[in-house]
């Protein structure tokens, strides 16, 4: 254990983060930079005496469990999640599970997009999406944050085969069951890809299936032909922009300019996630 690297490294990754970056309200009269070490030992789940003493470099030597609530409330990469753990005297091993968060800038952009936009993690779980992809895809905000989940929308509901059609949702069920294979090797302790993996093989014969064939691959084909209730049928461009350092990715879905898909989705932003049925 390296007591003055790590208190100079958290001290260093504290004061780099804003407030708003952790969800935290500003306040007022902040008189140093960056959160406040009552702040990180909230977060952090430990004692601001305990988290003190760290940062003056005369704490014990942490746990394991103290070092990766650390590395999550100083929302740090999974390289400077590696050196924390150095530092601290540990060997890193795999990370615990995919990062929640979404970056404040990411979130921003997202608002700001004219086009459907969302953010999934390694499990496929929705962290973030904007109006427009609420009313292309479904209305994320209307579903508990355990559904936000585009695999158990495919496996678990009807809802994407009604969406994309049965030789698109077939596809993309082979593909991603494959990447959430992977995932459960990058995170093999996280408790919530266990349980995600048991819900879809105990209420999918077809997961069951695919997932038997033990297919390891990253997911790519997420552009699709969208057949939507209100609007009729989409033709969409899928880019998606990885977020490498939070194995997250950002989906954008985008028509040709002056079609007939990019009119439906100028409409979709008029009457949003509502029926035009609806008096």
């Amino acid at each position: 254990m390296d007591r003055g690297q790590l208190a100079e490294f958290l001290r260093l990754r504290r004061e780099a983060l804003q407030p708003a970056d952790v969800g935290l309200p500003a306040g007022l009269r902040r008189r140093t930079p960056g959160l406040r070490r009552e702040e990180v030992a909230s977060l952090a789940t430990m004692s601001t005496d305990y988290y003190t003493r760290l940062e003056q470099g005369r704490g014990p030597r942490p746990s394991r469990a103290v070092l990766t609530g650390l590395a999550r409330a100083l929302r740090l990469s999974d390289d400077e999640r590696d050196h924390l753990f150095r530092l601290g005297g540990e060997q890193p091993g795999p990370p615990p599970g995919p990062p929640a968060d979404v970056r404040t800038g990411v979130l921003r952009m997202l608002a700001r997009l004219d086009v459907p936009g969302l953010v999934l993690d390694a499990k496929y779980d929705v962290l973030a999406w904007n109006p427009l992809a609420a009313a292309l895809i479904t209305d994320f905000s209307a579903l508990s944050p355990r559904d936000r989940n585009l695999l158990r929308l495919r496996f678990l509901t009807d809802r994407q085969t009604r969406l994309f059609g049965e030789d698109a949702t077939r596809e993309f069920a082979r593909e991603a069951a494959a990447d959430l294979r992977a995932a459960t090797s990058t995170y093999p302790d996280d408790p919530a890809i266990a349980r995600l993996v048991t819900d879809l093989l105990d209420g999918s014969a077809e997961f069951a299936a695919i997932w038997a064939r033990h297919e390891v691959g990253r997911q790519q084909t997420l552009c699709q032909t969208i057949f939507h209730s209100e609007v009729g049928r989409i033709d969409v461009i899928c880019e998606v922009l990885v977020i490498p350092e939070r194995d997250q990715r950002i989906v954008l879905y985008t028509a040709e300019p002056g079609s007939p898909s990019d009119e439906a989705l100028r409409l979709l932003d008029v009457i949003g996630t509502q029926s035009m049925s609806q008096g």
